[in-house]
């Protein structure tokens, strides 16, 4: 008998998307071609990020390890510079027979220079056979183009660009048609390939038709009480603050918003390139598809924007798993909590085969059989970011801290309060709540190897 062909892997990965898709429930962003994957696939709607900033959640997902063990604390650096006998996800796959690609940015890659310059100065070599790097002229493209946020002159910026150009001039585009190409090569053979899109990140850069889906006046600001940041605490008060970073008013926020959806319908657009190769090319049936993003996205939500924040709309990502053999399962959705370092043990165990011992994160193949499995034991999710900051996401709270603990703490009874407007740590009717999740805290922050990093040895400064 003929032996089983290994299946093929085919990662997604979205740059600074948030669950503004109309799968996940969102009521204005159009997104049919995820949502077409997530009707032959399983969503995870209670998916969180490790560190809400490029760099380190790529690091961590690739690694399956927490930023504590990575080392990698941000968007400097390398994963193997910081972790030189790291064995990646994709590393497994290519020791073990698959052709390994990437296309555009699955490691940190500074948008929108490195896309205009072609290069991934950050990242890995040993993860690929073979890579492609993308060269588009992101904002510089002919259309109408407005800052949204005319207070912010830096790289992040909401410049929004109604671009004259069809799908296949800008990056993403281009990332799909090379993704395409190489599952043409390689479908004779198993292959792993992770292809990165670079929309929604800034430049919000899309076909002016894409554009066309939205009728600007009619977007949904989000609802926030004026005094929402008076109580938390002030090391993060102005940190990305409306007020004084970005300026956005009523007004160019529905602009924003716009320009925003746009980006994604766009991205969408290509997935569905990609899904539509995997049923012509015949390989749909023996190829799991993982689509996710690096971290969640404020849009206003708390008087902020963008990431680095640890509120539910920084540290929550859409994540939709495709297993074409778990059929009974397609459609499904699971609220369970779950991390993306699950996702490096849970595609290895799918395509049987063996992981690193020291993986951190846990498979979701009892999910996948089961979203309501009682085998699964997880129940809070480990986030942190700068200045200190870490947070636990449980299914009825959130207890975050800053500075270690040192310059500020957070409690939000998320079935009161899904919101998280109301900070509950200096209450004294929750002080007992408050220390029972400091102290699971400082236990997971041990268990993502937070002592080791703590006495890792300091580079010197050249």
């Amino acid at each position: 008998m003929a032996e089983t062909r290994k299946p093929n892997v085919l990662f997604i990965i979205a740059d600074d998307l948030n669950t503004s898709l109309s799968g996940f429930g969102h009521p204005e962003c159009k997104t049919p071609e995820l949502d077409r994957l997530a009707d032959r696939g399983m969503r995870f709607e209670n998916m969180h990020c490790q560190y809400p900033v490029c760099g380190a959640s790529r690091a961590s997902l690739m690694a399956g390890l927490y930023p504590y063990s990575t080392r990698t604390m941000g968007n400097g650096g390398t994963l193997r510079g910081s972790l030189p006998e790291v064995v990646t996800l994709s590393q497994v796959f290519r020791q073990n027979g698959y052709r390994v690609g990437r296309v555009s940015k699955i490691y940190h890659m500074g948008i929108p220079g490195e896309i205009i310059a072609g290069t991934a100065e950050r990242d890995d070599p040993l993860s690929w056979d073979e890579f492609v790097n993308i060269q588009a002229a992101e904002d510089n493209v002919p259309g109408v183009k407005t800052n949204w946020s005319p207070q912010n002159n830096t790289s992040q910026t909401f410049m929004g660009v109604e671009a004259t150009g069809g799908d296949l001039e800008h990056a993403d585009g281009m990332a799909a048609s090379h993704a395409i190409a190489f599952m043409e090569r390689n479908r004779d053979q198993p292959f792993f390939l992770a292809c990165g899109f670079v929309r929604p990140h800034v430049p919000l850069v899309a076909p002016q038709p894409y554009f066309d889906l939205y009728d600007r006046s009619t977007l949904t600001i989000p609802s926030v009480p004026e005094d929402d940041l008076s109580d938390v605490p002030e090391i993060i008060r102005g940190y990305k603050n409306n007020e004084t970073t970005y300026g956005v008013t009523a007004e160019t926020h529905q602009g924003l918003l716009q320009a925003y959806y746009a980006s994604v319908s766009y991205m969408d657009a290509q997935v569905g390139r990609l899904l539509d190769a995997l049923e012509e090319l015949g390989i749909k049936e023996n190829t799991l598809v993982v689509f996710t993003s690096d971290h969640g996205y404020l849009l206003g939500e708390h008087h902020k924007y963008q990431k680095q924040h640890l509120f539910e709309e920084a540290t929550r990502v859409p994540f939709i798993v495709s297993v074409p053999w778990l059929k009974d399962q397609h459609g499904q959705a699971t609220q369970q909590i779950t991390e993306l370092v699950d996702f490096y043990p849970s595609v290895t165990e799918l395509a049987g085969l063996p992981a690193p011992a020291e993986l951190q994160g846990e498979s979701l193949v009892p999910l996948l059989n089961d979203p309501n499995s009682a085998t699964w034991q997880k129940d809070l999710a480990f986030t942190i970011s700068r200045n200190g900051g870490e947070s636990i996401r449980t299914d009825d709270w959130r207890f975050t801290q800053w500075g270690f603990g040192e310059s500020g703490l957070e409690l939000y009874d998320l079935q009161n309060d899904p919101d998280e407007f109301t900070n509950l740590a200096g209450n004294s009717n929750y002080a007992a709540q408050l220390q029972k999740l400091q102290k699971r805290l400082e236990t997971k922050r041990e268990e993502a190897g937070y002592t080791d990093w703590k006495q890792r040895p300091k580079r010197r400064s050249k």
